[in-house]
């Protein structure tokens, strides 16, 4: 009697403990947006204070590459630039010689006219007047034509001058390095003094105030997930120790793929599984690499 009371004490209490466990529904690692940062000029790196586990913020500049020739150029595209606008005409003080001189003949062919008209000037008066009109006119029209021209061509080596200029505008600050994110510095790949190249990574930096759970589902659990829903995550901390983390399911995967070989699901390993992404606000104690369980029943 004693040892059947014994067996069945153990027999209620495992299935208390049964009955209190939470159950996993998906499992996955802790992961966060990285981003890594390449060098958009190329030259010597004459600062760089890109620290590992330093936090930074959007914009906050970080190092800079050598820039000087870019400079001497841009000094050199200015001088242009300006000998350049020196040799474009002035128009209307050009054109007021001739514009002055056409005025007057026009007063003098009034005249005559007038004088014609009244019998006191000879045809061959108004003809010659006629004629000189027509002709400074004809002078006028040209020479406006020939400055406006030589307006638009000094106009158009302008702007390309400008352009240019601005050209190496960018490229000289592309020559500044910056992080585009708020977040922490995961890992620095250069050193000041090194030469680095277009498209060299630099260092790599990570939003590590919002991390998300990839955790992988089978098919027959789509039905039970839709983008939004709010799910409960259960992180290790150590062999035994977990906490607990309301996040919100931000992606699903449109299509299936092969179970990771790191994953592992509840049964057995299923052929084909999606991918899911829990978003959680981290406290200051998720890392990324760590492992958590979408949970129910907590």
């Amino acid at each position: 009697m004693k040892r059947l009371a014994i067996m069945l004490m153990i027999t209620l209490t495992l299935v208390s403990c049964t009955n209190g466990e939470n159950t996993t529904i998906a499992e996955g690692s802790l992961e966060a947006n990285q981003v890594i940062v390449s060098a958009e000029g190329s030259g010597r790196i004459v600062s760089f204070t890109a620290i590992e586990g330093n936090r930074v913020a959007k914009g906050q500049v970080l190092g800079e590459i050598d820039h000087q020739q870019l400079l001497l150029q841009r000094q050199q595209l200015l001088a242009s630039q300006k000998r350049v606008e020196s040799q474009k005409p002035n128009v209307l003080v050009q054109l007021a010689p001739l514009e002055e001189q056409l005025a007057t003949a026009k007063n003098e062919q009034e005249r005559i006219t007038r004088l014609f008209s009244a019998k006191a000037a000879s045809q061959k008066q108004l003809d010659d007047i006629n004629f000189q009109v027509r002709t400074v006119s004809s002078q006028l029209a040209a020479q406006r034509l020939s400055l406006e021209q030589s307006v638009q061509g000094i106009d158009s080596e302008l702007a390309s001058l400008s352009f240019q200029i601005a050209q190496l505008d960018d490229q000289i600050a592309k020559c500044t390095i910056t992080s585009p994110i708020d977040g922490v510095l995961l890992t620095s790949y250069v050193l000041p003094g090194e030469f680095t190249s277009i498209g060299r990574a630099l260092f790599t930096v990570a939003d590590l105030d919002h991390v998300y759970l990839r955790a992988y589902i089978r098919a027959e659990q789509l039905t039970t997930f839709k983008l939004g829903d709010t799910l409960t995550v259960a992180v290790d901390y150590g062999s035994s120790e977990q906490k607990y983390y309301t996040g919100t399911l931000s992606w699903i995967s449109e299509k299936a793929e092969f179970t990771p070989k790191t994953v592992q699901t509840r049964d057995e390993r299923a052929t084909l599984v999606y991918a899911i992404k829990v978003s959680l606000v981290n406290d200051g104690y998720l890392k990324l690499g760590m492992y958590g369980a979408i949970v129910e029943g907590k």
